[in-house]
């Protein structure tokens, strides 16, 4: 595994988050010191989806998917793997270079497809 690279991003530690990683734009919160490149390329692509949808409508559109989700019976994990915005990042977290190659509003098309 690639060991991480100290880019641009605004890093918060924060060993009292309930999970190991969160983006907040503009700020990548993590549980731990010194986090897997995965994890990071994970956050920054949720870092990237935020700014396409010029941020606040990202969070309105996250909480909406995820309560969808558990009103149709999906248990908090499933739901939480479900929102389109996961299911990308997810997709896409080892692929170090992905945010090089993405195009725009690529969540979108997969869902469409």
């Amino acid at each position: 595994m690639e060991k991480y690279q100290p880019k641009n991003d605004w890093i918060i530690i924060c060993p009292f988050l309930h999970v190991e990683g969160m983006a907040i734009f503009p700020f990548i919160l993590l549980r731990k010191e010194k986090p897997s490149a995965v994890l990071l390329n994970h956050e920054r692509i949720h870092l990237r989806q935020q700014i396409e949808l010029l941020i606040l409508p990202f969070y309105i559109l996250y909480l909406l998917a995820y309560l969808s989700n558990r009103i149709c019976g999906q248990a908090h994990q499933q739901a939480y793997r479900n929102i389109i915005f996961e299911k990308e990042a997810y997709q896409n977290e080892k692929q170090l270079d992905y945010l090089r190659k993405r195009r725009a509003w690529t969540y979108w098309r997969k869902r469409v497809e």
